[in-house]
């Protein structure tokens, strides 16, 4: 089976920086870090990855952890697997409303046993940034809730969430014990991919939703 080109092989795999100290699993790291090259185009549609212990041994990673991090990214719609056309990155395509998971359920699936600190939890106006991403007027009241997430006793990520005020109803120490998204599941309402801004650790999260109550 033909694999892909030198250069598309070192763009996937220059795109991964795997940290082997933190508790998040090797493959979720290279799951999200391929996610990221693909969906800002680092690695273009059409790359071929048919040679997955190549990357395996690339990366320093088992094959098992390999194609698990495959898998995640397949599931995701990002690349496909064809017989007798091989493995190639796919152009994102605008999605569906579909379950997201928070880093605290992969973390609780991972059995890394997450903890959550708030830090603070707060209603407040919404500055020009948060209202743009919102579709709100300027200075509407939002939830603003800060969280330092731990996997096994380790500080992993500092969290910075925004949500319309009154649409869910939950408490500081529900933020303790659960994850953003599976609150939302519980209150009904569907987050979709696309209307979420820069949740990922370390980043501000601005939440945009459709309530289906």
């Amino acid at each position: 089976m033909a694999t892909a080109p030198r250069d598309e092989l070192s763009a996937f795999v220059d795109a991964v920086v795997l940290d082997r100290s933190s508790p998040v699993p090797l493959y979720y790291q290279a799951a999200q870090a391929l996610e990221d090259a693909i969906t800002s185009g680092k690695v273009p549609p059409g790359t071929r990855l048919d040679n997955e212990l190549l990357l395996a041994e690339q990366l320093g990673l088992s094959r098992p952890t390999m194609r698990r991090a495959m898998q995640y990214l397949v599931d995701k719609g990002l690349i496909v697997r064809r017989r007798g056309v091989g493995t190639r990155v796919v152009q994102p395509k605008v999605r569906r409303s579909l379950e997201l998971t928070s880093l605290y359920d992969d973390l609780q699936t991972g059995e890394q046993a997450p903890t959550t600190v708030v830090l603070s939890f707060a209603t407040q106006p919404a500055n020009p940034g948060v209202a743009a991403a919102l579709a709100i007027p300027d200075n509407s009241p939002v939830l603003c809730i800060e969280r330092l997430r731990s996997a096994r006793g380790h500080p992993i990520a500092k969290m910075t969430n925004y949500v319309p005020d009154g649409l869910i109803e939950t408490t500081a120490e529900e933020f303790e014990t659960t994850g953003l998204y599976r609150m939302f599941r519980s209150a009904g309402i569907v987050a979709r991919s696309r209307d979420l801004a820069g949740t990922r650790a370390n980043r501000q999260g601005v939440s945009r939703l459709n309530s289906k109550l």
